[in-house]
């Protein structure tokens, strides 16, 4: 795709190009195929709905993590959710239970507190487990930190509740094959004998597998491998990134330059703060189409934010032609954890949302505004 391309495109605007979802499809069918696990998306990654018929076609359903996704599942996905959250009321359980086939507990309190009328409804209640090990280094994104909110420990939980039907861990975040592999062997020792217990078992996300650098052959050998030594469960992966991983791009504009103490600026029509708040908060740089990290000597640029947020920058980077006033700043795989985590922050411009066609046009698919940005106060 060329740069001139790219100048056709709407800005600012998160475009998803269709051609690389499927390529990301096909390699996730395989593993669906071969290992024979479930996969189901994770809406907290991407909640784009106006791309779930295609996504539905691919995997075996959806989970959520409120009743708002749970709806959007039911409506959008056209099936029961998968449900999962850290806690629940009166009132978010209301309404999830009408929507979703499956329900997780966080505690066995919340399971105490709202199981029988999930039962009552012929949903499939879970227990999340916390097998107190993951790969994870940022405290931020583990949830196996020490004295971790998310999960049961084997320690507290002794007895299997009657009614629960399965387990559930998270442990895992854009990481290998080899790290879900550690992990079920953490829960086949800590929690082994629970396992015959029960009907499925869901593996959470961060099985990052179309990653160029991922092993999916390791993959379907670490489930198959499991899936042999207990074959009374359904085993159930639900990654969020994987789907959308290199899809798409956030297309921007420079509409100044600033030069203080030496440090060029570019600022952009968009914020990291309001529309790549990861950026910020793992942080991690994001590749820009055209642009390299800079050598010794090269010009170096930093990119800047819309927003009044002091800290709304990220850089640096250094291009080939010196970046001008009305050139086109075009971010990388900006479609998960993106759309999903945007602020109306100074009520800033929001990104359009678009697809790109295989057969080169572009469909814009959602447009933001003003009464966008009052509704939401």
């Amino acid at each position: 795709m060329t740069n001139a391309k790219f100048n056709t495109w709407p800005c600012p605007a998160y475009v998803l190009d269709e051609e690389l979802l499927e390529r990301n499809l096909e390699l996730i069918d395989r593993v669906r195929r071969e290992s024979g696990a479930e996969i189901i998306v994770a809406l907290k990654a991407c909640a784009m709905w106006s791309i779930f018929p295609t996504l539905a076609a691919h995997s075996d359903g959806a989970t959520a993590s409120s009743a708002a996704e749970a709806r959007l599942v039911y409506e959008e996905f056209g099936s029961p959710a998968h449900v999962y959250a850290p806690s629940y009321s009166d009132r978010s359980f209301e309404e999830i239970v009408e929507l979703a086939s499956h329900i997780t507990f966080n505690s066995v309190a919340q399971f105490e507190r709202f199981g029988a009328r999930a039962i009552l409804r012929g949903v499939s209640c879970g227990l999340r487990i916390n097998p107190e090990w993951s790969p994870v280094e940022t405290d931020l994104y583990n949830p196996c930190c020490e004295g971790s909110r998310l999960g049961v420990t084997a320690a507290n939980l002794g007895e299997l509740p009657e009614g629960i039907e399965g387990l559930h861990f998270h442990t895992l975040c854009e990481s290998r094959p080899e790290d879900l592999e550690r992990t079920l062997l953490e829960v086949e020792r800590k929690f082994g004998p629970m396992l015959d217990k029960v009907k499925w078992l869901n593996c959470g996300g961060g099985h990052l597998m179309t990653h160029a650098e991922y092993d999916e052959n390791r993959l379907i050998e670490i489930l198959r491998a499991f899936r042999e030594r207990h074959p009374n469960l359904r085993v159930i992966l639900e990654p969020g990134s994987a789907f959308t991983w290199r899809t798409g791009y956030l297309v921007s504009r420079i509409e100044d330059i600033v030069v203080n103490q030496g440090v060029r600026t570019a600022m952009l029509d968009v914020s990291f703060a309001c529309h790549m708040p990861d950026c910020l908060e793992m942080p991690y740089k994001p590749a820009i189409v055209g642009a390299h990290d800079p050598a010794e000597g090269e010009v170096e640029w930093r990119m800047g934010g819309s927003s009044c947020l002091a800290g709304d920058y990220c850089g640096t980077w250094a291009f080939d032609k010196e970046p001008q006033v009305g050139d086109r700043i075009v971010f990388e795989d900006m479609i998960h954890y993106t759309m999903v985590k945007t602020t109306m922050f100074n009520g800033v411009a929001h990104p359009s949302i678009a697809i790109a066609r295989r057969d080169g046009s572009v469909e814009v698919v959602r447009t933001f505004g003003y009464e966008d940005f009052k509704n939401r106060m």
